[in-house]
Formats: C-alpha cells, sequence, structure tokens
C-alpha cells in the first residue's frame, strides 16, 4: 500500500514538473476543441470504483489540452504571478497533509506556520507588528474582512450593534473609495448589506490615483455619518497608488475606518525602489493583499490585516460548543480572522516562499518586474505603440494602431501564442494591458512577447489598411 501510495504522489509531482519545465515552450493560451475537453472529462459516473493510478493517468490526459500557460514567463494577463519551485512543493505537501488550519488543536503545525509567516509579511510590508493577519483565499475575500471589521467599529461609534441587531435600523454608512477602485469593493459592499449605493465614489487623477482634495470635499459633506473609506495600493490598470498617507489623515481626521486595497501594489513596500509609492501604509485599519500575485504563490492565498486584532477576532469569530481550542477573543485562533472554518493550510507556503527569497529576494522580485515592465513599454513604444499611463509599478497600458481594434489585435495576440495580453477600458478607450507578475519573466520573453504583438498588429493592419 505505502509504494503504491508513492508511486501515486510521485507520478502526480513528476507530471507537475513535467508542466512547469516545458510550460514556456508551448502557446501561452491553447486552443482546445470544448466538445472534445467536455468529453474526456465528462461520459456516465461509473458504477464501480477505478484504480488510483488509472485516475490519475485519465485526468493527465483529459487536463492537458485545457491547460492555460499561467504559471510560465509570458503570461501577461489579469495580474498573476507565477508559483515559486518551493513554494509549489509546499502547497504539494499541504495537500498530502490535509491539515485543517482552523485552531491549533486540528493542527499545530498550520498554526506556527501562519504566525511565522504573518509576521515576515507584516515586517516587509511595513503593516504594524500587532496587526492580526487572516489567510483568506484572495484579495475579495480580504477586503471584504475588511470592510466587514470596519463596519463593525463605525457603526459601534454611532452607537449602534451591527453583530446583534443587523443592518436594518442601522445609521447608514457610506463607502468612500475612488472612482477606479477595484470591482471587489463593489462587491463586498453587496455581500455586507451596504449595497453599492452606499458608495460614494471620489475623483481620481490623470494616472488614477485618489484625488485628495476631492477626499476632503467628500468628507466634509459627510461629517457626522459613520464613514469608510477605501485606498488603493496598484491600480488594476496603471499601477498608480493613492497617497496614503495624506488621504489616511484626512480619513482619519474625520473619525473614518480606512481600508488599503493592495492585491498588489502593497508588495511596492518591499523594495526601496518602490516603497515611496506606498508611503503611509502603516497608517491604516485594515489592509487586504494577495500572496498568489507578486509573491508567486500557488493559487488560492490571500492576506487581511486588521491593526485592532481584537475587533477582527470579534468581527470573525464564532463559538460552538464542540470547537475545541477556540473561543478565546483575547487569543484568536486562525479561523476567528476569516469567514471560513474548513480551511486548507495556506500558511506552508506562504511560509516557503519567503524563506525561498528572502527579504533580498522579494525586494528583487519586484524590482525586476517593474524594470521589465519598463522594457515592455519602451519596447512597444519603439515600435509604434502608444503607452498611455506612467510605468510606475508592473502596469502597462497600450494601444497599438485604431483603438477601436484592440478588441481584435488582442484576440490575434492570445491565438498566435507567443503571450498572453487583456484589454481593458480605461478613461472610455479600449486598451491592451499588459501585467509583469511572473518571477520567472526574462528580457528575452519581454522582447519576444512585444515584437510578437508588434507584428500580430502589423499582419493586422496589412489585412485591413
Amino acid at each position: 500500500m505505502d509504494d503504491d501510495l508513492d508511486q501515486l504522489f510521485l507520478r502526480a509531482a513528476s507530471e507537475s514538473a513535467h508542466h512547469r519545465t516545458r510550460v514556456d515552450e508551448l502557446p501561452v493560451h491553447p486552443s482546445p476543441d470544448r466538445s472534445a475537453l467536455d468529453a474526456a472529462f465528462g461520459g456516465p459516473l461509473l458504477t464501480g470504483p477505478t484504480d488510483s493510478q488509472r485516475v490519475v493517468e485519465d485526468l493527465i490526459a483529459a487536463a492537458r489540452p485545457g491547460l492555460v500557460g499561467t504559471v510560465g514567463p509570458r503570461f501577461f494577463g489579469f495580474v498573476i504571478g507565477g508559483a515559486s519551485p518551493a513554494a509549489t512543493a509546499a502547497d504539494m505537501l499541504a495537500a498530502g497533509w490535509d491539515q485543517c488550519a482552523y485552531n491549533e488543536v486540528l493542527s499545530p503545525a498550520a498554526a506556527a506556520a501562519e504566525r511565522a509567516a504573518g509576521g515576515w509579511v507584516k515586517e516587509l510590508l511595513g503593516i504594524p507588528g500587532q496587526a492580526s493577519v487572516g489567510f483568506v483565499t484572495g484579495a475579495q475575500a480580504a477586503n471584504t474582512v475588511g470592510l466587514a471589521v470596519g463596519r463593525q467599529r463605525v457603526l459601534a461609534d454611532a452607537g449602534w450593534d451591527v453583530a446583534l441587531d443587523g443592518l436594518c435600523a442601522a445609521p447608514r454608512v457610506a463607502i468612500v473609495a475612488s472612482e477606479e477602485r477595484h470591482a471587489t469593493i463593489d462587491r463586498a459592499a453587496r455581500l455586507l448589506g451596504f449595497g453599492t449605493r452606499s458608495i460614494e465614489p471620489v475623483a481620481a487623477t490623470t494616472q488614477g490615483a485618489i484625488d485628495v482634495d476631492a477626499l476632503r470635499a467628500k468628507l466634509d459633506e459627510l461629517r457626522g455619518r459613520p464613514v469608510i473609506v477605501c485606498l488603493q495600493a496598484g491600480n488594476v490598470n496603471t499601477g498608480a497608488c493613492d497617497d496614503l498617507r495624506a488621504a489616511t489623515e484626512l480619513a482619519h481626521d474625520h473619525a473614518a475606518w480606512v481600508h488599503v486595497d493592495g492585491a498588489f501594489g502593497l508588495w511596492a513596500a518591499a523594495s526601496a525602489r518602490t516603497a515611496h509609492l506606498v508611503d503611509g501604509l502603516e497608517l491604516a485599519d485594515s489592509w487586504g493583499t494577495d500572496a498568489h500575485k507578486w509573491l508567486n504563490v500557488p493559487y488560492d492565498c490571500g492576506l487581511a490585516f486588521c491593526a485592532d486584532a481584537s475587533l477582527h477576532a470579534a468581527t470573525m469569530s464564532y463559538a460552538a460548543a464542540y470547537l475545541t481550542g477556540s473561543g478565546a477573543l483575547s487569543d484568536p485562533v486562525l479561523g476567528d480572522l476569516t469567514p471560513e472554518s474548513s480551511r486548507r493550510a495556506r500558511g506552508f507556503a506562504v511560509w516557503a516562499a519567503l524563506r525561498e527569497l528572502g527579504r533580498d529576494g522579494v525586494a528583487e522580485l519586484v524590482d525586476r518586474c517593474c524594470a521589465l515592465a519598463r522594457r515592455m513599454a519602451l519596447r512597444l513604444e519603439t515600435g509604434g505603440a502608444t503607452v498611455h499611463n506612467d510605468v510606475v509599478l508592473n502596469q502597462v497600458l497600450v494601444s497599438v494602431g485604431d483603438p477601436a481594434r484592440t478588441d481584435e489585435l488582442v484576440g490575434a495576440v492570445q491565438q498566435e501564442g507567443t503571450c498572453w495580453v487583456g484589454g481593458t477600458t480605461w478613461r472610455g478607450r479600449r486598451l491592451i494591458r499588459i501585467s509583469v507578475s511572473n518571477a520567472t519573466t526574462t528580457e528575452g520573453d519581454i522582447d519576444a512577447s512585444a515584437d510578437a504583438i508588434l507584428a500580430v498588429a502589423a499582419s493586422m493592419a496589412a489585412a485591413n489598411p
């Protein structure tokens, strides 16, 4: 039995390594026939059991044609990091160990890994040491946690206990956020019962950072109401960061809660070259970020931080008689800080990634991605493209030729296969959006990708002058 299990797990690990070593040789996005994929995975559920080795081989054969090279060096869509070797291996171990990371009784090892890794991340990003850290699925969950804790605080300040009495007759909370906020803020508002009409949008600068003067005017208008201010570290299109120091001080002068959505941009704090972009982040009340973006940890892993650890636990926790080892808010357990009770041990992969890189390695990763983004912008601009943002982090907005044909160009680039880029709408224009977040991306990958984008654009122009 042990030999069979060894062979099964070794086969899975071998296939994972094989995919990783050949991903840069394949088209970044496959073009499988959907019906063929459905047929490979589908069919009637068998009546009897199937040998485990056969199941794994069938899964590999069915999945291979539909795997996207998101872990590879030329996937520039969304904001997706790769997965570092040590973090990937740690995630394999996490699956094999199958720890439920709800509390210390269920997994002392998972608890210790999260304490260590969470402390390291706080140190790297300049988040206060006393802040709590919840390991969640991603920035959506982290932002939702931050707004939930903020809801508890601002309504308590208004004399209302939302945990006991709900929102039906509560004072109406205003969520103040940039007009260029990420959509996860809107979804968090819906999930938490605020509704999107509670969002009070504030104008943004030409690069997409919140306009501090407009924020001041909005807060003056809302004075006396419970307010949560959502700031942004890393505009999802341009990479621009809000002036966190000025905006947070202003918000606190108005007794508002300040949450920072830093899904990828918060990692700018890890490098001396980019830390100025997030100056003042330590003044906020809560923060959200992803590990599966710039830290290159496997999916899924986000982090929710709160300066008031007791309030964080009081907001998110619950008690049940059977939950041995839980219920003391003075010493919250892992599951007291997240929306989930049954949760995988994400801390192992984050711990491994940070041990593998070290402080200098994280800084170098941030610096290199930013430099590669600048290289991409320059290479495309030299080839006749127009860059539409100041490339301050790892995001590039670009158009080649007629912006009305951007979606057609994006589709053609994806089909060509050298790289994968996405489209976005920014300031009324359809543009190509390029995010450089993978630790394995090289200058050669950037040059080949830029050349491919320009060549596809030139071919389109020649075919349809």
